[in-house]
C-alpha cells in the first residue's frame, strides 16, 4: 500500500476551481467574438432584407410625389395617368418592403420600433391619394405627406446601419446622410415645377441649405473610393447649373429646364448612393470572417488548455472516485442487505454473523471512514441482538403472566357459575353477575396480553356461531355493556376457530367506543351481508377525530406495527391489528354522522357460512354466554 495522503491534497490537486474559470473564460471569449463575427454578417442581411427595398421605396415614393404635384398643377388627362401608373410602381415597392422586413424586422427591438413607425406611415399613403384625387389637398400639404413617408424610411436606414465596427458605421452613416441629401433634392424638384409662392419658397430655401451643408459636410469624411464618385457630380456642370437654378427660383423665378436638370442629377446621386451602400455591405463580410477567424484561434487555444486540465483532474479523480465508490457500496451493502438480513434473522431466533467491514484506500480520511462503517455495523448488530432479546424477554413475561391469569379466572368462572346457580337471593345473584362480568373483560385483558407477545390465545369454538351471538358476546366482555345496542342481523355464522379472536377484536372497539363517547350516548353495533364476506360497524357519538388521526390509526390498522413498550395508551389498537392481520380482516375508521366515529369491520368471505336450512340444536355448541343485564346503582 502506499503513502497515505489527505483527501484535502487529492482536492486541491484536482484544481476544480482553476478548471471551471478556465471553462468559463473560454466560453465567454467564444460567444464573445462569435456574436462580433455574426453581427458583422448580419449587416448584409439586414441589408438585403432592409435597407435596399427601403430604398427602393423611398425612389417609387420620391416619384409619385412628383406626378402628384404636377396632377394638382396641371390636372390634365396625361398627368393624372402618368399618377396612376407611378401609384402602382410605389404599392409594388411597399408590398415588396413588407415582405422582406418582416423576415428581419425581429432582429432587434429597436429595429422592430422602427419598422413598425415606416408601416403606420405607408397606412396613410391610401388616404393621401384620396385627399389628392378629390382635390382637397394644397401642393405643400401634398409634399409634406410624403415628406413623412420618407422620413420614417430614413430613421430605419440610420437604425439599421449600426453597427458595432466603428469605420463600417460611421462611412454607412455619411453615406445615408448622402441620401438624405438626394431625398431634400427630390423635395426641391417637386416644390418648384412651376411658379411657386411665398411659403413654397421659404420650404424651398430651407432645403436647399441644408442640402448644401449635408453634402460639404459629408465629402470631407467619406473614404476616397467613396467619395471620388461624389465629388464627379458636385463638381459637374450639370450641379453647377442647378445651383444657379435654385438661387433663381429663391429669388422668385421659374426656370423651364429646371426639372429636367433635376432629375437627372436625381438620378446620378441614386445610382451612387446605392452603388456606395453595396461597397460599405460586402465591406463587412471579410471583417466577419476576420473576427470568426480571431474566434476559431482564441477557442481553440482555450480548449486544448481545458482538454489538459481536465485530462489531469480525471485522472487524480478517478483514482480518489473508485476510493469512494468502494466505501459508498460498503456503506450500502451495511444499510441494505447485512443490517436488514439481521434483523430477520433475530426475529426468526436465528444465530447471526457479520463479516467485518474491509475498505482499501489510500487515502487516510476514507480509510477512517471504512473503519468507522465496521465499527458502526458491529454496534448495530449487537443493538439489534439486544433489542431481540428484550422483545423475546417481554413477550415471554406477557405469555408467562397472561397464561397464568387466564387459569386463575377460568376457575374463577366456574366457581361463579356454581354460585349462581345456587343462590336464590335477587340481591346476591346481582352481585355474582357483575363478578362474572368483570372476571371476563380480566380474561379479555389477559388474552390481549398473549396476543401483543405473539402467541393465541386458547379460546375457540369447534361449529360455526350465528354473526349476531358474535356480536352480543363482544358487547357482554365491555365495561359499559348496558350503553351497547346489538341491532338485529342476518343469519350468517362466523367459522367456530375464528370466533374468539373476532369477539376480542369488536370487543376491543366497543369499548373503545365507550370510552370515547358521553356517558348518555349509546354505542350502536350492526352487521350485514356484503359482496366479499361480512361487515361489523361499531357507532358511537363521541367527539370523533380529526383527518390527520383516522389516516393514522387506518394505518396502523392495515399495517400491524411492531409493539412499542412506551406506547401503552394504543394497546387495544395494537390487539385489534394484529387479530385483524391473522384472519385477514379488514378494519377501517371513518367519522361518523353523528360527530363520532365509526369502525367498520369487514370479515373475508371465506370465515363466513350461510346459516343452515334446519334450525340446528344450539345446546350442542356452547355460543358465546349472554350476560344478563344488571342495573348500576
Amino acid at each position: 500500500m502506499g503513502r497515505s495522503r489527505t483527501i484535502r491534497m487529492k482536492i486541491i490537486g484536482l484544481l476544480l476551481v482553476p478548471l471551471a474559470s478556465m471553462v468559463v473564460l473560454w466560453g465567454v471569449i467564444t460567444a464573445v467574438t462569435a456574436s462580433e463575427s455574426l453581427e458583422l454578417r448580419q449587416y448584409k442581411t439586414l441589408w438585403t432584407n432592409l435597407r435596399l427595398p427601403a430604398y427602393k421605396l423611398i425612389n417609387q415614393i420620391q416619384l409619385e410625389r412628383l406626378a402628384s404635384v404636377k396632377l394638382l398643377r396641371t390636372a390634365s388627362p396625361a398627368d393624372r395617368s402618368a399618377t396612376a401608373a407611378q401609384r402602382t410602381k410605389t404599392d409594388a415597392a411597399d408590398a415588396d418592403f413588407k415582405k422582406l422586413s418582416s423576415t428581419s424586422m425581429n432582429a432587434s427591438e429597436t429595429i422592430r420600433t422602427q419598422v413598425d413607425a415606416v408601416l403606420t406611415q405607408m397606412d396613410r399613403l391610401d388616404a393621401v391619394r384620396a385627399e389628392i384625387d378629390a382635390g382637397l389637398s394644397d401642393r405643400l400639404r401634398t409634399v409634406e405627406s410624403y415628406n413623412a413617408m420618407t422620413d420614417a424610411l430614413f430613421g430605419l436606414h440610420r437604425r439599421v446601419a449600426f453597427i458595432d465596427d466603428i469605420p463600417i458605421y460611421e462611412q454607412s452613416r455619411i453615406v445615408i446622410d448622402m441620401g438624405y441629401a438626394k431625398e431634400l433634392l427630390t423635395r426641391e424638384q417637386a416644390i418648384a415645377v412651376g411658379p411657386t409662392t411665398d411659403a413654397e419658397r421659404r420650404l424651398f430655401t430651407q432645403w436647399v441649405g441644408n442640402r448644401r451643408f449635408i453634402i460639404d459636410q459629408a465629402l470631407g469624411e467619406l473614404d476616397p473610393r467613396l467619395r471620388d464618385t461624389q465629388v464627379s457630380l458636385i463638381t459637374s456642370p450639370a450641379y453647377q447649373r442647378m445651383r444657379l437654378m435654385e438661387d433663381q427660383i429663391i429669388a422668385g423665378a421659374a426656370p423651364k429646364s429646371w426639372l429636367t436638370t433635376a432629375d437627372t442629377l436625381a438620378k446620378s446621386f441614386q445610382n451612387a448612393q446605392m452603388q456606395a451602400s453595396e461597397m460599405l455591405s460586402e465591406r463587412a463580410e471579410p471583417v466577419a470572417d476576420s473576427v470568426l477567424y480571431r474566434a476559431f484561434l482564441l477557442a481553440g487555444t482555450c480548449f486544448v488548455l481545458v482538454i489538459v486540465s481536465i485530462a489531469f483532474s480525471l485522472r487524480m479523480g478517478t483514482r480518489l472516485s473508485k476510493e469512494l465508490g468502494a466505501l459508498r457500496l460498503a456503506a450500502l451493502e451495511v444499510a441494505r442487505e447485512r443490517l436488514p438480513e439481521v434483523v430477520a434473522k433475530l426475529r426468526k431466533g436465528e444465530t447471526v454473523e457479520v463479516p467485518e467491514l474491509s475498505v482499501a484506500s489510500t487515502t487516510a480520511e476514507i480509510a477512517d471512514v471504512g473503519q468507522a462503517f465496521s465499527i458502526v455495523q458491529q454496534t448495530a448488530v449487537e443493538a439489534a441482538v439486544g433489542q431481540s432479546q428484550l422483545r423475546d424477554g417481554v413477550g415471554y413475561v406477557f405469555r408467562n403472566l397472561a397464561r397464568r391469569s387466564q387459569t386463575l379466572l377460568h376457575r374463577q368462572r366456574i366457581q361463579l357459575e356454581g354460585m349462581q346457580h345456587r343462590t336464590t337471593d335477587t340481591d346476591a345473584l346481582d352481585d355474582l353477575f357483575r363478578l362474572d362480568h368483570l372476571t371476563t373483560r380480566m380474561r379479555r385483558h389477559a388474552e390481549g396480553l398473549i396476543i401483543l407477545s405473539g402467541a393465541t390465545p386458547g379460546r375457540g369454538w369447534s361449529k360455526p356461531v350465528p354473526l349476531l351471538d358474535v356480536a352480543r358476546g363482544a358487547a357482554a366482555e365491555v365495561e359499559d355493556y348496558q350503553r351497547v345496542t346489538v341491532e338485529p342481523m342476518p343469519g350468517q355464522r362466523l367459522a367456530g376457530p375464528v370466533v374468539g379472536d373476532v369477539i376480542h377484536l369488536i370487543a376491543e372497539l366497543i369499548e373503545n367506543a365507550t370510552v370515547n363517547s358521553p356517558p348518555h350516548t349509546t354505542v350502536i353495533v350492526r352487521g350485514e351481508a356484503a359482496a366479499r364476506g361480512f361487515v361489523f360497524e361499531v357507532e358511537d357519538r363521541g367527539l370523533g377525530m380529526s383527518e390527520e388521526e383516522l389516516a393514522d390509526f387506518n394505518e396502523r390498522l392495515a399495517s400491524p406495527p411492531e409493539f412499542d413498550l412506551a406506547d401503552s395508551d394504543r394497546l387495544g389498537l395494537f390487539v385489534v391489528s394484529r387479530l385483524a392481520a391473522r384472519h385477514d380482516i379488514r378494519v377501517t375508521l371513518r367519522g361518523s354522522p353523528y360527530g363520532g366515529t365509526t369502525a367498520i369491520v369487514l370479515i373475508p368471505a371465506e370465515h363466513v357460512s350461510d346459516p343452515p336450512a334446519e334450525p340446528e340444536d344450539r345446546a350442542q355448541e356452547p355460543a358465546p354466554r349472554t350476560m344478563r343485564v344488571v342495573p348500576s346503582e
